[in-house]
């Protein structure tokens, strides 16, 4: 006859001691921290994905900070620097946007090259791999937003609040960054080849456009207006706009934008809430 332990008297046979359930979530935690640090190495030794996904956005600030801009502040009545004071939200927001087609690619790169299929032989907590591919994205997309707000000092742009309500817009960007990173991951595990995984980023596109990053929802087709204002990107645009001090242009007088800081929140918490679990689904059925 088995005698049970103390601890095991007060949980109840066969249950998880409160030991244990710490001892496995530090052990994630680890591994995941192993997963991110290979794919952060893999981008210090190939810095030519880091400038790619940069060049996008870097050139978006030149066309639309000073080819564009004049033409499009002018309508808006906020030419030049006002103008890219309006611009450099939506260009952060754009570059999070952007980052699923990263994502989607590397994932399913990984997959092709049996990555994936090597990582699930070792002893490892299951859910590192997708956790560590989202902890890397995130912190990848810092230094992107680092990138871009020098880039954007550089051109006149400034935030007005303070650090913290600055920070707090970094923290919206990089929230809508950890969302579309669970989308990219799910993606990637769903479709068969990189070039299938392009054709699903220039989706990406409509999604950006059709939203607060280069010109207020008001200037748009009257059809066109509830769509761009339900936008997860355009609530993310419309909040940052606001904490930085950059709100050159009224916002709508409508509930989506009059409410853009809840619902910078309440999207990304959303979308993680249905692709975490649809990731994690399709990844546990790769090895049936």
């Amino acid at each position: 006859m088995t005698t049970l332990t103390e601890t095991e008297r007060g949980t109840g046979a066969g249950r998880e001691t409160a030991p244990g359930l710490l001892a496995r979530a530090g052990w994630a935690v680890a591994d995941s921290w192993v997963v991110a640090r290979r794919y952060l190495f893999h981008l210090v030794y190939k810095p030519d994905e880091l400038v790619g996904t940069l060049m996008v956005p870097v050139l978006a600030v030149l066309l639309f900070g000073f080819v564009f801009g004049e033409a499009m502040g002018a309508v808006m009545g906020a030419p030049g620097e006002e103008y890219r004071e309006f611009l450099m939200p939506g260009l952060f927001a754009l570059t999070m946007a952007f980052g699923i087609g990263n994502t989607t690619i590397a994932v399913v790169t990984d997959a092709g090259r049996g990555v994936i299929d090597r990582f699930r032989t070792l002893p490892m907590a299951p859910s590192s791999l997708l956790v560590g591919r989202s902890m890397a994205d995130v912190l990848s997309a810092v230094v992107d937003l680092a990138v871009l707000a020098g880039m954007g000092l550089l051109v006149g742009w400034q935030w007005h609040n303070g650090p913290l309500p600055a920070l707090a817009a970094l923290g919206l960007l990089l929230l809508l960054r950890l969302a579309f990173t669970w989308i990219g991951i799910y993606l990637g595990l769903v479709v068969r080849s990189p070039e299938a995984a392009m054709k699903f980023f220039s989706l990406v596109f409509p999604l950006a456009m059709v939203a607060e990053t280069f010109v207020p929802t008001d200037t748009m087709p009257d059809w066109l207006v509830p769509v761009a204002e339900w936008n997860p990107l355009s609530a993310t645009v419309i909040a940052a706009r606001e904490l930085f001090g950059n709100t050159t242009a009224a916002a709508s007088d409508s509930w989506i934008a009059q409410n853009a800081l809840l619902m910078a929140v309440v999207w990304p918490l959303v979308l993680l809430m249905v692709f975490v679990p649809l990731a994690v689904r399709r990844y546990r059925r790769l090895s049936r």
